[in-house]
């Protein structure tokens, strides 16, 4: 097969340097479509002042109509399309045709939703569905959309538990964000139970007052379920479940591999570590010093990863259907895999003895932990050993059982030599150190949680990552040397905004952070480890996790800053994530390893495949935390009215969310609960301010908290304060003035400060405010 390249395009301009005129602004969005603050500073070489003056620009193209926003931090040409967008299905023209709107983007026009291809069709979209499109101009100017994929469920479908009475059945929803309750007929009801769990749809116009009609689409379960949480959690978000009969098929014609066109690896003893109940092995690892007399004190280390493009071909229905997943989901009960039982738990898990395919890599490491070579190869191996996380760190501080007593002198301090080495280079790169604190919640046989505790941190852990991070190094390096298209897993540097409400924020803790200086790893580390074992050290960590940009998929390369890595992309885990797929298959390409690489619709849709992904992603982590927040609080719900430790871990004008010690859950506190005074939002200092005392609740203050409900179904908490608010601090800043005076401006009594903001042009105090105390505050 000849290797496939990227489509043919003219190289974009070069952009000139510096802070550019409105008119140079104007013309490079124009070209270069959708972009944010943090592309245009990138593209003209920006720092510091400049970047404030480019805001400042941006603000006033906006407010002379030249500029319009795509979301909270992109901008484009008024009425321009992307390439690949998110849409909302909104109209039915007079034809029958839908019409899709952009969700980010109040100025984007109306767009028909072209017919889809046959290859493409599934069930059919309608008014209120979500959907991922393609964008493409027709002559004349206009733009129709190509449907790539829904995404979840419709805006106007609900899931939600039947609550009878006597004169109507309801579908109230089980999301807490959610305000729709629908009324089914009672005739299609009739067979449906109090506590069932349905999928329904909005049936007709929608009703001006009371509860719309709705229609039973499903029944999916029952809320008292033990497992309820991860089913509500699936269907909540659209999670794509099960495997078509071509896919399950395919899986299981799938035959155990043999040397042909494979080197032969069996003799490298490779292990699996893995968490103990891990029931899928895609990566091994090995390590020996260097006998090279040219690297003396160097290292030698192999990872070898599960080969499952030998088994998953480009454009088999197993390829299909672990695209639209993207990701492998797990939830604290069980897991939705990207792939096939016969596959992930099979012939591409890499079991103790027996023989497996891999893709490996040999790397070289000099004394200094710096990588001065490696070399991919398309092998096939046999794990010598399956150990746990628990079980290698075990053995190495001295406590070996009658399995690593025969690995730890061959096998096991040689890895934690070679990782030591590693390490070196680690501390030098100096990538971001945040600790995150995790939970585990241990599910017994009936399906109830039997413990929520803290996930271990161990230095096995630490070993297993950075060889797979080393190994992810050497894949983007290998395509991007040989020039072969790949989909990298970027990471951007903290914008301009994130960073002022940070360092706004430790100047509450008086910890100095000079606005100018620039947000390096290194300088984040700094604070990190100033602040460790103090008071602050876990709110800091918390802000400064905060701080950060989210990492996504891009067929395009901009670094990976929480890594400090100039190239970076997934190749170590190809049975739970369809990004390592690809990048296998660019690395078969590039090194001819075979004939099932990349195909040159993979090329073509990179950029697609990409996006995909990313929201699969997003789509699978908002599922676990849901799930995750259901199970806490069926574990909480036995001990409403009992009395907890926690920390204030976020500030609204609403309320207090707190984070419980015991078990990390978070709930909330409303601000109509805090006491008799009226408490201001101040965004600069993450507190809210007393109006008339002054006193504050401020972002990290721990404070002791009694639970007063715990819903399992929604997942929500709700907390009553009992700690005391920390006096008034004179030596803060005033507080920006919250939601009531940013509406009116006008001079108050006397011309001195803000008049009322809910009574325009009527001084004083605003509506349902009196002596302090505010009245009909916000109800959960």
């Amino acid at each position: 097969m000849a290797k496939p390249r990227a489509p043919k395009s003219r190289p974009p301009a070069k952009t000139p340097q510096g802070l550019p005129d409105k008119e140079t602004l104007l013309a490079y969005i124009r070209e270069h479509g959708e972009s944010d603050r943090a592309d245009l500073a990138r593209a003209f070489g920006l720092k510091g002042a400049e970047r404030r003056a480019l805001r400042e620009m941006l603000r006033e193209l906006e407010g002379q109509g030249g500029l319009s926003r795509r979301g909270r931090k992109g901008f484009a040409e008024p009425g321009a399309l992307p390439e690949v967008g998110v849409v909302d299905v909104v109209e039915r023209d007079p034809d029958g045709d839908l019409l899709v709107r952009l969700t980010k983007g109040e100025d984007a026009p109306l767009v028909v939703l072209a017919p889809s291809r046959k290859a493409e069709a599934g069930q059919a979209p309608g008014l209120g569905d979500r959907l991922l499109v393609r964008f493409e101009r027709l002559e004349g100017g206009e733009y129709e959309a190509r449907l790539i994929k829904r995404l979840g469920q419709s805006a106007h479908r609900l899931l939600g538990v039947i609550r009878k009475a006597r004169r109507e059945i309801r579908v109230e929803p089980v999301d807490r964000r959610s305000k729709d309750t629908l009324v089914l007929d009672p005739s299609e009801a009739a067979e449906l139970k109090d506590g069932d769990l349905v999928l329904a749809q909005m049936s007709g116009p929608a009703a001006r007052y009371g509860p719309h009609r709705g229609k039973l689409l499903e029944v999916v379960g029952r809320e008292d379920e033990p497992r309820a949480a991860s089913l509500i959690a699936i269907h909540a978000h659209g999670i794509p479940t099960g495997f078509s009969p071509a896919a399950e098929a395919e899986a299981e014609a799938a035959e155990p591999p043999t040397l042909k066109g494979r080197e032969d690896l069996r003799e490298v003893p490779f292990i699996t570590i893995d968490p103990a109940d891990a029931r899928d092995h895609d990566d091994a690892v090995y390590a020996e010093p260097d006998t090279d007399e040219k690297n003396p004190g160097g290292w030698i280390a192999w990872v070898a990863i599960a080969d499952v493009a030998a088994y998953v071909r480009p454009g088999s229905a197993l390829d299909r259907e672990a695209r639209d997943k993207g990701n492998s989901v797990y939830f604290p009960d069980r897991v939705e895999p990207m792939l096939p039982e016969r596959l992930s738990n099979g012939l591409c898990s890499l079991r103790e003895g027996e023989n497996r395919a891999c893709l490996a890599v040999r790397m070289v490491f000099g004394k200094d932990g710096r990588k001065r070579s490696h070399r991919f190869v398309r092998g096939l191996m046999r794990s010598a050993a399956k150990l746990s996380y628990e079980q290698a760190q075990a053995a190495i501080e001295g406590q070996t059982d009658g399995k690593t007593m025969g690995l730890l002198d061959p096998i096991l301090k040689p890895l934690w030599e070679a990782y030591d080495c590693l390490k070196t280079g680690r501390d030098a790169r100096s990538p971001l150190a945040i600790e995150s604190l995790e939970r585990k919640i241990h599910i017994d046989e009936m399906g109830r949680i039997a413990s929520i505790i803290p996930r271990s941190s161990l230095e096995a852990h630490r070993l297993i990552e950075e060889f797979m991070i080393q190994a992810n190094v050497c894949a983007a390096e290998t395509l991007e040397q040989k020039k072969i298209p790949l989909i990298y897993r970027v990471h951007d540097e903290p914008s301009f905004e994130k960073l002022q409400a940070l360092v706004d924020f430790l100047a509450t803790l008086e910890i100095p952070w000079s606005k100018g200086e620039a947000p390096r790893t290194e300088r984040f580390n700094k604070l990190l480890g100033e602040t460790r074992g103090t008071p602050h050290a876990e709110i800091v960590n918390e802000v400064v996790l905060r701080t950060q940009m989210q990492a996504h998929y891009s067929s395009e390369n901009i670094g990976h800053y929480g890594l400090n890595l100039a190239k970076y992309a997934h190749f170590t885990s190809p049975i739970r994530r369809y990004a390592d797929l690809i990048v296998h298959r660019a690395l078969i390409t590039a090194l001819k390893l075979g004939d099932d690489g990349l195909t040159e619709r993979d090329v073509a849709t990179m950029k697609e495949t990409a996006e995909l992904i990313t929201m699969a992603e997003r789509r699978a982590m908002a599922a676990e935390r849901d799930a995750t927040d259901r199970y806490i609080a069926a574990f909480l719900a036995d001990r409403v009215g009992a009395e907890f430790d926690g920390k204030i871990t976020g500030v609204t004008r609403f309320g207090l969310f707190v984070r419980l010690a015991e078990t990390g859950a978070d709930g909330l506190v409303p601000v109509s609960s805090l006491g008799g005074e009226y408490f201001v939002h101040d965004d600069r200092t993450h507190a809210l301010v007393g109006e008339r005392t002054g006193a504050r609740w401020p972002l990290g203050m721990a404070v002791r908290v009694r639970l007063r409900e715990a819903t399992p179904l929604t997942g929500g908490l709700l907390f009553e304060m009992l700690s005391e608010p920390a006096p008034a601090d004179r030596s803060m800043p005033a507080p920006r003035l919250g939601m009531r005076a940013r509406g009116d401006r006008r001079p108050g009594p006397g011309g001195k400060g803000p008049g009322g903001a809910h009574r325009p042009g009527k001084p004083g105090r605003p509506k349902n405010i009196r002596n302090g105390r505010k009245r009909g505050g916000p109800r959960k």
